[in-house]
């Protein structure tokens, strides 16, 4: 079943972010997946505004965003992220 990895924050360094970015998305592509949201603009239909930053990736399996996560390529960009932003990062079923 696809899965989903959703990031949800506000950058503080975006210098910092946009060395993440690149890194990120190699890694993404390598391990099968494909952002559907990356950024952009938003309105708010109901409830509070979202984070400024908003990602959505698709991956073809729970297990393959979990390899992802914890790929060798990934795991030489999440620290940029981390240090760049704040935020939530989780993977969905669906």
């Amino acid at each position: 079943m696809t899965a989903y990895v959703v990031f949800q924050g506000e950058v503080a360094d975006a210098h910092l972010y946009e060395q993440y970015k690149p890194l990120a998305a190699d890694s993404v592509e390598r391990h099968g997946g494909s952002y559907l949201v990356r950024g952009g603009d938003w309105i708010t239909m109901e409830g509070k505004e979202p984070p400024t930053r908003n990602v959505i990736i698709r991956f073809p399996s729970m297990e393959a965003a979990k390899a992802w996560y914890n790929s060798v390529e990934y795991s030489a960009a999440r620290p940029l992220r981390q240090e760049a932003s704040t935020g939530s990062l989780y993977i969905i079923e669906g």
